[in-house]
């Protein structure tokens, strides 16, 4: 690890109330190479990024690339993006409508703005947070100032029917906090939607280091459908519900393959994707999966 300070370096070391074995080292293949691990986590089995940068996380969020944050049609592959987060809003809405009531939404971490536009459109009473400010702007653009916020969760002083969070719970910080909290914002009988990547897929297997839903250290945390029961069990929640991702085995092959400097990497991306998610018709291990989580009574 030789981008990490020696002092900073332990046998187990713990983060946030979380502690156990190293399992994997890599590195920031997206934009710094910088050297990271990945812990196990012995109660949950949850897995966390060390050494997590808190202090300068901005920095490795800082790239005209990281797509999420823009409306980007210029290149292929961001065209590609476009038609595939085009046919993921139809899904996430076809998912609301049949296992939420209400019609009040809370996107945590909303960045474009798409997916709350998306719901306004279909009659919701949309709310967003999103702390990055080209984000911000754009989303702010589209569903109207007072609509997206930047702030902290606590700080918003209402209750939600439905609260999203799509690939977003990996990126925070004080995830035991944060659980807490978004449980306080909901309604009686109000779910929460949590999307995130799947560490047991078979791309994530494929890949191994090189797997771009690590992320490191974007993502702080790296969850499976066990492990993310578990430590949701600890905040009096449960999962109702798994769905996939489908397209996210095609998306997060194309980005493992650039990162394996494959300078053709559409057609092995294609099929390496479609083994993931047809060996996950099996298993159920798909690249990335949704959790519709209701609190128990």
């Amino acid at each position: 690890m030789n981008n990490v300070p020696r002092e900073t370096i332990k046998e187990n070391p713990s983060i946030e109330g979380f502690s156990g074995i190293k399992v994997l080292d890599l590195k920031d293949y997206f934009l710094t190479q910088e050297d990271f691990s990945i812990h196990k986590d012995e109660k949950t089995g949850v897995l966390y990024t060390y050494p997590q940068p808190l202090n300068d996380l901005s920095r490795y969020y800082e790239s005209e690339n990281y797509i999420s944050h823009t409306d980007g049609k210029k290149s292929l592959f961001e065209k590609i993006y476009q038609i595939a987060k085009q046919y993921n809003l139809d899904q996430k809405l076809k998912l609301i409508k049949e296992s939420t009531q209400g019609k009040s939404i809370l996107d945590y971490g909303c960045g474009a703005g798409d997916f709350l536009q998306h719901m306004q459109n279909n009659g919701y009473d949309v709310t967003g947070m999103e702390p990055n400010p080209k984000a911000l702007e754009i989303s702010q653009s589209k569903i109207g100032k007072e609509n997206v916020v930047n702030c902290e969760l606590k700080d918003i002083n209402r209750k939600f029917d439905v609260i999203t969070m799509w690939h977003v719970l990996e990126h925070i910080p004080n995830l035991n906090d944060i659980l807490i909290e978004l449980k306080q914002h909901l309604n009686p009988g109000g779910t929460l939607i949590i999307a995130v990547p799947n560490h047991l897929s078979y791309d994530a297997n494929y890949y191994g280091k090189l797997w771009a839903a690590y992320d490191v250290p974007r993502h702080l945390w790296h969850f499976n459908p066990d492990s993310l029961q578990l430590l949701i069990n600890n905040f009096g929640m449960k999962i109702e519900n798994v769905s996939p991702m489908i397209l996210d085995a095609f998306y997060v092959s194309l980005l493992s393959e650039k990162y394996k400097g494959n300078s053709l990497p559409f057609l092995k991306a294609f099929f390496v994707g479609l083994k993931s998610n047809l060996t996950a018709k099996k298993t159920g291990q798909y690249s990335s999966l949704i959790y519709t989580i209701k609190v128990e009574n």
